[in-house]
């Protein structure tokens, strides 16, 4: 997750740095997603060929919904808020989407609040301090903050410099981006239960992203076909490390985290991403950061750590928990011998459903 954070670093710079190009949002999220199936579908069709489950209809529309939710909104409306913002503030502010996903899955009964516990006082402070840096954020922008590396540096402008107007719309996009990517997070933790093919599903999410994405760009851009047109440059660039390792790596790096611990888990190590990104903004792309954004940044990072932490004292009680179920079994399983087949092998099974194959020489009985 941490490796993940960096590499989504990077391509918030270089797609701030295309978009303010000139190219296109609805052809970038096409071109994405595309060179991400090309990537991932030889994958999945080598290493899931023989894991993958049965395709169902409930199952096709959870993954109609994944690429609504990401590929469509989340990319389109991100890559708008960027662009109106900042690299450094847009990704500054998608530090709420921990927040929004915590919000949501505990409405959806998937994560659990004791309200004597002290982790989930943690949770909760967390969640709310998440909140207050970023409309804090939005609300103050102050001085812009000087910093080592940006002495003698002619600025092109940043987030302090955008017009209200398009600050206010492009802060309103990233936002509804995060509800729309905190959305795909739960919905790709549900799907995956009853699809638990990770690189398969990934392909899946790219293809109808792309699909549907181009449909978007046909009707936007309807007017301007050059803008489907790219070069070798770096709107290449930036559709190919975007599709590669912010589509494709990352949904199957998620997908299995999330698995094992789940979406709000997942969601958490943004703060990284934000402290990266504001960095290489203020060198690569001379953006400013204000005091407001440094105020709010650390709010929101002391908020998402209280957040971590409180997950990782759930995690930790749920390890105690099967713990204590096995030391109450006797401190093992109970294992009885059910049959012995023709072919040397014995079944075991035990009374919690677990059944085990063992191979014994054929000559031998017994173990």
């Amino acid at each position: 997750m941490i490796l993940l954070q960096v590499g989504f670093a990077g391509m918030y710079v270089v797609a701030v740095a295309s978009l303010k190009r000139g190219m296109s949002h609805f052809v970038l999220v096409v071109y994405r997603n595309v060179v991400a199936t090309a990537v991932m579908a030889p994958f999945a069709l080598w290493f899931e060929r023989s894991v993958r489950p049965k395709m169902t209809f409930t199952i096709f529309l959870k993954i109609m919904g994944l690429a609504i939710l990401e590929p469509v909104l989340d990319q389109n409306l991100y890559y708008m808020g960027a662009n109106l913002t900042s690299a450094g503030f847009a990704s500054a502010l998608v530090n709420v989407l921990p927040a929004i996903t915590f919000v949501m899955a505990l409405f959806l009964r998937i994560e659990k609040v004791r309200l004597r516990s002290l982790h989930s006082k943690a949770k909760i402070a967390g969640t709310a301090l998440t909140v207050v840096g970023a409309v804090l954020m939005i609300l103050y922008h102050g001085p812009v903050v000087p910093f080592p590396w940006t002495k003698g540096q002619h600025h092109d402008g940043g987030g302090a410099q955008v017009g209200g107007g398009g600050f206010l719309q492009g802060t309103l996009c990233v936002i509804v981006a995060c509800v729309a990517w905190s959305g795909f997070f739960v919905l790709q933790s549900n799907t995956l239960q009853s699809y638990p093919a990770e690189l398969s599903l990934t392909a899946l999410i790219c293809l109808m992203g792309s699909l549907m994405s181009g449909a978007v760009a046909l009707v936007a851009e309807r007017r301007n076909t050059q803008a489907w047109v790219i070069g070798f440059d770096t709107r290449l660039f930036t559709a190919v490390y975007a599709g590669v390792v912010c589509s494709g790596v990352a949904y199957y790096v998620q997908g299995v985290v999330s698995r094992q611990r789940g979406p709000v888990f997942v969601t958490a190590f943004s703060p990284l991403c934000m402290i990266v990104t504001s960095v290489m903004g203020s060198i690569i792309l001379k953006e400013e950061i204000t005091l407001g954004s440094v105020i709010g940044a650390v709010i929101i990072v002391l908020g998402l750590y209280a957040l971590i932490w409180g997950k990782s004292k759930d995690h930790e009680n749920q390890v105690a928990d099967v713990s204590k179920g096995a030391a109450a079994a006797g401190g093992e399983l109970p294992i009885t011998l059910a049959q012995t087949n023709g072919n040397g092998k014995h079944e075991l099974g035990n009374t919690r459903g677990l059944v085990f194959d063992v191979e014994t020489p054929a000559t031998n009985g017994h173990y």
